[in-house]
């Protein structure tokens, strides 16, 4: 099983959002260890959140299944129903398709990090439920549109 060398790995902050969403994950930082090894079922992201960060837009997925994993710091969960805060051992979920828009957020003032795991479907279609945003991805690639599917321009 090859070992990943987690400190050569390449820090990525970018997002696909488009303006002005983009503002709330600035802050956001991975290095992509299942990449590393050539995962293509799952994907496995090392992240750092900034003080003040977002770990996205509030969404939903509804063909991946998600989990975190705190690893350090503390963050905010927001869901539907309200928010809990995440210590370093605590862990939360989401199945594909059920309709509860979450993102974390960094309220303390110092960094945390935390484990993505996720699938990786080929196709797939992401709700934000309170901007107006939608994520699609298919044989096309990546796109983010406005709820009416219009592209945003660029």
């Amino acid at each position: 099983m090859p070992k990943i060398d987690i400190e050569i790995l390449k820090v990525e902050s970018s997002t696909g959002y488009p303006e002005p969403f983009r503002q709330a994950v600035l802050g956001r930082s991975r290095k992509r260890l299942g990449n590393a090894v050539g995962l293509d079922q799952f994907g496995v992201n090392l992240t750092r959140l900034a003080p003040g960060a977002q770990s996205s837009q509030r969404h939903w997925h509804e063909a991946e299944d998600e989990l975190v994993y705190i690893l350090e710091g503390e963050v905010v969960l927001c869901e539907n129903e309200g928010e809990t805060v995440l210590k370093a051992g605590d862990a939360a979920g989401w199945k594909a398709g059920v309709p509860n828009g979450h993102c974390l957020v960094n309220r303390s003032t110092r960094d945390a990090v935390y484990l993505e795991i996720g699938s990786r479907a080929k196709r797939e279609r992401a709700e934000y439920p309170d901007i107006d945003l939608l994520y699609r991805r298919d044989d096309e690639g990546n796109h983010y549109t406005h709820k009416s599917s219009e592209p945003y321009s660029k």
